[in-house]
């Protein structure tokens, strides 16, 4: 991960620990070495919060006729491929499925972690990183392509939701409540996110979907809180739809009977 002073790759059930990327051998090659159909995390952002392990899924394609020993890999990477900062605690790779032995093109898959609990992980390291492919030739040698694919990492949030009275008369007013908050790695804690727009949303008892009510703005404590008129029976929820460093994330639904 950012500013990690260790990693580790396993491929083939073998284990193989690597030095910082700061220490790039005098004879590291590039070239004689292609990835293609890279995909990470099916295209959607990393979500991370401040205590699980997240685990990220990818694959690729790797086309080459050199031998190597190590990886491949494919990782979150800013600054430059090779000596930039990398975020990432582990990654474990798949044997290569044989597409084309005479051309040397092999398929992978990955699953790369991170955990949010490492010293090296901040704030910080939310928002736009790049992805590199590695692979660690014979010789002391490694090849290092940028695969031009950005990533979107992002500080998870929760919320909340409490709708009272329950049950309520039809036509009486309905209080909904809640709270926004939001993954602090620094603190490796949940605070309230203050100045968020968050839709209260309403799905009919018997319905398949929610549709959107009003929209209210949090607290500097991350406080929702709204009235609405009692109608029908059925589900209230809010739901935030993120940003560029903050996931989306609704609530679990609140059951009314309106009688």
């Amino acid at each position: 991960m950012g500013k990690t002073m260790w990693k580790a790759a396993v491929a083939g059930g073998t284990a193989v620990v690597f030095t910082a990327l700061t220490a790039v051998p005098a004879e590291a090659a590039e070239g004689g070495v292609a990835f293609t159909r890279v995909a990470v995390n099916g295209g959607k952002p990393i979500v991370i919060g401040v205590k699980d392990e997240v685990e990220v899924r990818a694959s690729f394609r790797m086309t080459t006729t050199l031998r190597y020993d190590a990886g491949p890999t494919v990782f979150p990477y800013r600054g430059k491929p090779d000596s930039g900062d990398t975020l990432y605690t582990s990654i474990i790779t798949s044997d290569c499925e044989v597409v084309d032995k005479e051309k040397g093109i092999c398929d992978f898959k990955e699953w790369l972690y991170i955990d949010p609990r490492h010293l090296d992980f901040g704030n910080e390291d939310a928002g736009t990183w790049q992805t590199a492919a590695r692979v660690y030739l014979a010789g002391d040698a490694h090849d290092t392509d940028d695969e031009d694919l950005p990533l979107q990492v992002k500080r998870a949030t929760r919320v909340s939701v409490n709708a009272s009275p329950e049950p309520v008369a039809a036509g009486r007013t309905i209080t909904v409540t809640g709270r926004v908050t939001r993954a602090n790695w620094d603190t490796h804690t949940y605070q309230g996110y203050a100045g968020r727009t968050v839709s209260l949303q309403f799905k009919a008892a018997g319905a398949s979907s929610y549709t959107t009510v009003k929209k209210v703005t949090s607290s500097s404590t991350g406080a929702l809180k709204t009235t609405v008129k009692a109608g029908n029976s059925g589900t209230w929820r809010w739901s935030y739809y993120g940003n560029s460093t903050s996931g989306a994330k609704s609530s679990t639904g609140d059951y009314v009977a309106v009688r």
